[in-house]
């Protein structure tokens, strides 16, 4: 993936600015990853904090574990309708928008409907019987990888991997599996990194349509299958979705990005965390039963997705704060994380931890994420099979990270491997 080269900016000390002006949206504070001591003091002092001005509108950030808990569980005050993210700019033409309704941005009970079509992909027995094909393909990435010279990880090993999965769930044609790829960081990514408008973007977008529009009438002509686009080609809560052509490609991209980033992110985020803590690589080589639990504390470590949206549906109070109809409620899962007050030692990585998958990620209630058991089986998988090969895969190079509030990740992790 091809990202942008943004300069560095000098970044205004959190605790200098005043507590009114703080502004979360802002890329630029992930990508250089300042955010953690602005959500350390919005924590402390205002942890239902109202942005008033942004380039999104005014928004409220939540940042405490358990008020984004409260939040999460409550679809009836605090509603996905609206969206999961910020949206577009303000200043952004209504015609430029494009309309993508998906059902983790639905309430109950289409959300419900569409839901339970595709979970059977993500089953118990399906999981199963992906384990052996997940762990011939990380077998062949990391067999496949060069020794003694520096590649970049990201694209190598994450994204790879997470695009052959995403291939087999759609069964996407396996030669053109990068399009999913790209696809997600069109999605994803801030304007002008990828595309340089808002029309380039829509093209994009109505590229990807077009091409799972044709994969559909095939599917559908066929007896049902165990992969996404049969799944909802012949469920009988899908199966017009051809007639909402907006909707279908919003699931399409709920299912791409879904499937794509969080897992890809986590990867990289993994192999950077015991690098930046030698002790705890060591405590891995020692003991690789502790990899399970290790790919929870990784999870909750790296936060793929920063955040979730909501919208309230009626006036109503959070920690004392008054909360209007209609206001944009943003649950910062990436601060409640790293909450003191609910986590002990949050900004300790240790794959060791105690109660390690009591974490935010995967968010609560009916928008829990669908795919957390695949996406924790990879992550198993993929360290299982690191830990047969090498000794070490060593970070030797400043990372770069994605210029977004939304997708907590990495362009670019430069390492080498090292043999057992």
């Amino acid at each position: 993936m091809s990202e942008a080269r943004i300069e560095a900016v000098d970044l205004p000390d959190p605790y200098e600015v005043p507590l009114e002006d703080i502004n979360m949206s802002q890329g630029v504070l992930f990508q250089q990853q300042a955010h953690w001591k602005y959500f350390e003091r919005l924590r402390a002092e205002d942890p239902v904090h109202y942005c008033p001005d942004s380039d999104f509108g005014p928004f409220w950030s939540v940042t405490r574990f358990n008020d984004i808990f409260e939040v999460d569980n409550d679809h009836q005050t605090f509603s996905s309708e609206g969206g999961i993210t910020l949206g577009p700019p303000v200043t952004m033409k209504p015609e430029q928008q494009m309309r993508t309704p998906m059902f983790i941005a639905m309430d109950p009970p289409k959300h419900d409907v569409q839901r339970a079509t595709v979970a059977p992909v993500v089953a118990p027995r399906n999981l199963a019987s992906l384990e052996s094909t997940i762990r011939e393909r990380v077998s062949s990435i990391l067999d496949g990888l060069p020794r003694g010279e520096t590649f970049n990880w990201v694209d190598r090993v994450s994204i790879e991997l997470t695009t052959q999965m995403l291939a087999t769930l759609f069964d996407f044609p396996f030669e053109d599996r990068r399009k999913l790829t790209y696809w997600s960081d069109v999605i994803t990514s801030a304007p002008g990194v990828l595309v340089e408008s808002p029309e380039q973007r829509r093209e994009v977008l109505m590229e990807c349509l077009e091409t799972f529009t044709a994969l559909w009438h095939e599917r559908a002509k066929k007896p049902p299958k165990f992969d996404l686009i049969s799944l909802m080609a012949h469920g009988d809560d899908t199966r017009d979705m051809l007639s909402r052509p907006m909707e279908l490609l919003g699931n399409l991209i709920l299912l791409i990005v879904g499937g794509n980033d969080t897992t890809r992110n986590s990867i990289s985020g993994g192999v950077l965390a015991l690098n930046q803590h030698p002790a705890e690589y060591d405590k891995l080589r020692r003991d690789v039963g502790v990899i399970p639990n290790m790919v929870s504390e990784i999870i909750r470590w790296q936060t793929p997705l920063a955040y979730m949206r909501r919208t309230a549906t009626r006036d109503t109070e959070l920690r004392g704060k008054q909360i209007r109809a209609g206001d944009k409620v943003l649950m910062w899962y990436i601060s409640g994380n790293r909450d003191e007050t609910a986590i002990d030692r949050p900004n300790e990585f240790l794959i060791d931890r105690p109660k390690a998958r009591h974490h935010l990620s995967f968010g609560f209630g009916i928008h829990r994420c669908m795919g957390n058991r695949l996406a924790e089986m990879q992550l198993r998988i993929v360290w299982e099979e690191i830990m047969k090969r090498f000794r070490m895969v060593e970070v030797v190079g400043e990372p770069r990270r994605n210029l977004s509030a939304f997708v907590h990740g990495f362009t670019e992790l430069p390492v080498q491997v090292h043999e057992l």
